[in-house]
């Protein structure tokens, strides 16, 4: 029987007005947003709304937010009769994806994942990370070039493995410079920096990780209802201290989204559900495979044609 995943989006996704269908006031599910602002105290549903984009996208703004939105479009998907087989998301929107499966409840997420900004936000000065987007070099070959420069003194590793011919690499700002060289002369058609905020997925993250670790400890985790997909190891996953852990080393280990794609794939997954703004993981698990059905919701239009055509899928 074929089945569906749900997946949720991460930090880069987030847009002034996104889900203000399901969470702007009076909206059916406003509670999310309400209960985000009691808990973290920075009124993010009037930033989420408001704007500006340069407050949003802070990433302690921006990992609470797209929690926010994605748990606010999975709650109607689920009140339209629609509940996934698998859920998977992409660094932050792992957490949206536990939520959804019931290992964390809402309220805990959303002050964890706001501290979890805070973290990342701490553990390397500004200026001193950085992040870039490799394109058309294959993993293990990128591996050699960054297993290289770091070995010169200059950290820098595979961050995000999205999809065939496009990885992420994260480290030290000269470590991210000096492998986009070295993979451009090993037969990298482009190598693109990031505009982010630091060397998210590096080793630069084990500090916030040891913060992460604490703030974890401190809130409750339960069996999940259906499998996670984790980031680290892209298996299925539903024990709650296992999924713990993983947490705490996804700070600092590589997002292996094509692998966790290509395993949903192998376990019946035929419909992909991307829950939350931008469409990024759509266009990537296109990528992965095009025999994949894959759908957005964003707003109410789009939501009545997932039910349709999720109510009829078999």
């Amino acid at each position: 029987m074929s089945k569906i995943a749900f997946v949720f989006p991460g930090q880069g996704s987030q847009k002034v007005g996104m889900a203000s269908e399901f969470i702007g006031t009076g909206a059916a599910f406003s509670s999310f947003a309400d209960e985000a602002d009691s808990r973290l105290g920075i009124g993010l549903g009037g930033l989420m709304q408001e704007g500006p984009q340069e407050e949003l996208t802070l990433t302690y703004h921006a990992q609470p937010a797209l929690l926010t939105a994605g748990a606010a479009i999975d709650a109607a998907l689920k009140e339209a009769g629609i509940r996934p087989d698998y859920a998977a998301g992409h660094s932050l929107g792992e957490y949206t994806a536990l939520v959804s499966a019931g290992v964390l409840t809402f309220g805990d997420a959303a002050e964890t994942v706001h501290r979890r900004g805070l973290y990342m936000n701490e553990a390397v000065p500004a200026g001193e990370g950085s992040m870039a987007a490799i394109l058309g070099l294959g993993a293990e070959e990128l591996k050699r070039v960054t297993d290289v420069v770091t070995g010169e003194g200059h950290p820098v590793q595979p961050a995000n493995l999205n999809c065939p011919g496009q990885i992420v690499i994260s480290g030290s700002k000269r470590g991210v410079e000096l492998a986009c060289e070295a993979a451009k002369a090993a037969g990298a058609k482009r190598a693109i920096p990031l505009d982010v905020s630091g060397p998210f997925h590096s080793s630069l993250m084990k500090p916030a990780a040891q913060k992460l670790q604490a703030q974890l400890d401190s809130v409750g985790f339960s069996e999940a209802e259906f499998p996670v997909i984790a980031n680290v190891t892209a298996e299925p996953v539903r024990d709650p201290e296992q999924t713990k852990q993983l947490l705490v080393e996804q700070l600092y280990s590589p997002v292996r989204w094509e692998e966790s794609v290509r395993n949903m794939l192998d376990l019946g997954v035929t419909l992909f559900i991307e829950c939350g703004p931008g469409g990024v993981l759509s266009g990537l698990i296109r990528k992965i495979d095009r025999s994949a059905t894959v759908l957005r919701v964003e707003d109410t239009e789009t939501l009545n044609k997932a039910v349709e055509t999720a109510k009829g899928w078999s």
